[in-house]
């Protein structure tokens, strides 16, 4: 059981928000793939693309990107800051997305908290993408199961 953060506050944002996420990002993903401001702004321009950051107290603790096309929804990325984490919030922006519908994502075969994380959440795996990431490493493909 995750310990119950009452001060959390969903914020859907936009381009404007790019600098924040490539902060948010960084602080996440160092010494990894790590995305600029440049990067989400491109994505936020695109139709369907959407962030969802999540707030502790007023404080930016994570945050979820994803794009939706017709009745699919694709997670981008998924960040939370290392002081936030093990505390519930990635488990809490994927349910806020689960309403969406049908998700699906790659996660790095070597990111065991991330698949036990999509695990927790319902994830199954539906494919495997060779030497996806920039490193060489590759990915497998998870996909929501339906909710009863």
């Amino acid at each position: 059981m995750t310990p119950s953060l009452p001060d959390l506050i969903f914020q859907v944002t936009g381009v404007e928000s790019a600098p924040l996420l490539a902060a948010l990002h960084e602080e996440a993903f160092a010494g990894g793939e790590v995305w600029d401001a440049d990067s989400f702004t491109s994505l936020l321009g695109l139709p369907g693309t959407e962030a969802l950051v999540v707030l502790e107290g007023n404080e930016p603790a994570g945050f979820i990107l994803t794009r939706t096309v017709m009745d699919e929804t694709e997670v981008l990325t998924l960040a939370v800051r290392p002081s936030f984490r093990r505390l519930g919030l990635g488990k809490s922006l994927v349910e806020q997305i689960l309403p969406k519908g049908k998700i699906f994502l790659e996660v790095s075969i070597s990111n065991n908290a991330a698949k036990k994380l999509y695990d927790r959440c319902g994830f199954i795996k539906a494919g495997h993408r060779r030497r996806y990431y920039r490193d060489g490493s590759d990915a497998l493909v998870l996909v929501s199961t339906p909710s009863e």
